[in-house]
């Protein structure tokens, strides 16, 4: 059976703007900063070659404590950049979602570093999804610095 969503791979172009904005602007931390290579990786990925940093970031207050996130950025084989996939409607693994206590004060913050997002907080009107006791979840989609979309989302009792 499967257990838990261990971890999040996003290969990224710009490891250090990626760096910057998910440990400084998101508030995740970084637990490892490793370099992988060797036959066992290239099996693992089915390709030749393989060297990557990889940087391990984790929401939970100590290692292992939640899903990590891995951010790999490839020096062998060359990575490559698909056109559209930034788009919500692509096909594929489209966004990630982080669940948050106060999502206006996340937003302002966010705003103040300079994120832009896709549209106002929203509300999931109840006529189309219902949540158990009344809860009602709130959302909002932005991107990080290399166009992969994120949202942030909030649940809370209804009002």
């Amino acid at each position: 059976m499967l257990k838990a969503v261990d971890h999040v791979n996003i290969v990224v172009d710009d490891m250090s703007l990626m760096l910057g904005f998910y440990r400084d602007a998101l508030g995740l931390k970084v637990t490892q900063d490793v370099v992988i290579s060797g036959d066992w990786i290239a099996a693992v990925v089915g390709l030749k070659n393989v060297k990557a940093r990889v940087i391990y970031l984790e929401l939970g207050p100590s290692p292992g404590a939640g899903t990590r996130i891995e951010l790999i950025k490839y020096e062998s084989p060359i990575s490559l950049q698909l056109a559209d996939q930034d788009q919500p409607h692509a096909l594929g693994i489209r966004h990630m979602a982080f669940a948050v206590d106060d999502i206006d004060v996340i937003v302002e913050r966010l705003k103040n570093r300079g994120v832009t997002f896709s549209s106002q907080v929203m509300q999931v009107p109840n006529t189309q999804v219902q949540y158990a006791g009344n809860i009602r979840k709130r959302l909002v989609y932005f991107q990080d610095p290399e166009g992969n979309i994120l949202e942030l989302c909030e649940y809370r009792a209804g009002e």
